[in-house]
């Protein structure tokens, strides 16, 4: 799979300085976690899944999350564990299925072939992990790993610890993103000492742990708080004091820290059907960018924009996401520039090990080489996997071509 692998090749070619690389669910656990881009939350009641997985891997997703826990009402748990079962089976067999061939990249609406996104199951207790891969049978090949909710040290062992045992049973690498939203890591009181916990579990089993990931309505809950479609997490001072602490502890460029997802985005609208006569038009929507600007922030998407920028600004990587309709905007705002790249590449210039600093290429910054290494480093990696951006294509460019079908 790759990002934008969805839209045709010639399309793509016209987007990218380079293109994004390919990779498959066996690929570096480091690749993985900048991959992952906006992972999909889907209840595991729905009864079409299997098929859904499919319809959204052709629209560009490429990570999923099938959830088992707040979702789901606590009566269907029983139900949507056979479900998942059942679906499960169905993309393994559709995997497996001779005849079908390559999906052809950028074929509208072709579910045909096309790559099973990275898939996740959020259980509620670490019994579930065990029991589910036992379940699954030969059709645990179809899945990258599991969502562990309201990780703290305590709870969080008894997640790994499961996640190992099945790792033994089925014989393959399962993936560990624990998510982080308990009270006692949003209350000042006990913030550090969880924090310090946490540090501890993810570190004992790092080669497992493929992201962190941030449960911002658990702690608006916390305080009684719902934040309003034009404001950001962000905005919340409460959440951005906690966001910022798992940064420092969690999110360090020294080679301890983790990938750390952003928050989820509740907001949504049907504005596909708003883009579809553009696209029809013209699918790089020449002439029409502010356009298409304006009917974003007309249609509750400024605050996500704002949102994923400010994301990565405080050192967060992908995004939580509740809604087909915000995989394009965190996709297309993942993509490296041309000027990021062209910097990135000059900092990292091994006739530049030594330090100093340079002007940009683009004429308007002063690069320092030490102090930007991580940086570059960094952005450097996220090119890998979400490819650079020609230098005139801008983000709306890249929007336009993601909500391609």
């Amino acid at each position: 799979m790759r990002h934008f692998g969805h839209i045709s090749p010639a399309a793509r070619e016209g987007l990218f300085h380079r293109e994004p690389s390919t990779f498959t669910a066996e690929s570096p656990a480091k690749m993985l976690s900048v991959a992952l881009g906006a992972t999909l939350y889907s209840p595991a009641t729905r009864p079409s899944l299997a098929e859904d997985v499919l319809k959204q891997a052709a629209r560009g997703v490429v990570s999923m999350v099938l959830c088992l826990e707040d979702s789901i009402d606590d009566a269907e748990v029983t139900d949507a564990e056979a479900n998942l079962i059942r679906q499960f089976a169905a993309l393994a067999a559709r995997d497996a299925a001779s005849g079908l061939g390559p999906r052809h990249e950028g074929d509208p609406g072709s579910t045909a072939g096309a790559d099973v996104p990275l898939l996740f199951i959020r259980v509620r207790e670490p019994a579930q992990i065990t029991d589910l891969v036992n379940r699954l049978g030969d059709s645990v090949r179809m899945l990258s790993g599991f969502v562990l909710p309201k990780f703290t040290e305590e709870r969080g062992r008894h997640f790994l610890e499961a996640l190992a045992e099945a790792e033994t049973a089925c014989g393959r690498r399962l993936f560990a993103m624990p998510v982080l939203e308990s009270p006692e890591l949003l209350h000042l009181e006990t913030r550090g000492d969880i924090l310090r916990g946490i540090a501890r579990s993810v570190d004992k089993y790092r080669d497992r742990v493929l992201a962190l990931r941030l449960g911002v309505t658990d702690f608006c809950s916390a305080y009684g708080l719902r934040r309003a479609p034009d404001m950001t997490a962000y905005d919340v001072h409460i959440v951005a004091s906690v966001i910022a602490d798992v940064v420092n502890v969690l999110g360090r460029a020294d080679g301890t820290g983790f990938t750390i997802t952003g928050p989820v985005w509740e907001y949504f609208r049907r504005q596909e059907r708003m883009f579809k006569p553009q696209l029809r038009r013209s699918p790089f929507l020449e002439g029409r960018a502010e356009e298409l600007r304006t009917a974003l922030i007309e249609h509750d998407m400024d605050g996500l924009l704002r949102e994923i920028e400010l994301d990565r600004a405080n050192g967060l990587l992908g995004k939580t996401c509740i809604h087909p309709s915000h995989v394009a905007p965190v996709h297309a705002l993942s993509v490296v520039s041309h000027e990021e790249f062209t910097d990135a590449q000059d900092i990292l210039s091994p006739e530049r090990g030594g330090g100093g600093v340079l002007r940009s290429a683009y004429t308007n910054k002063m690069n320092e080489v030490k102090p930007h290494r991580a940086w570059a480093e960094r952005t450097l990696q996220r090119a890998e996997v979400f490819g650079v951006a020609r230098e005139d294509v801008g983000f709306v460019d890249l929007l336009a071509a993601g909500l391609t079908k």
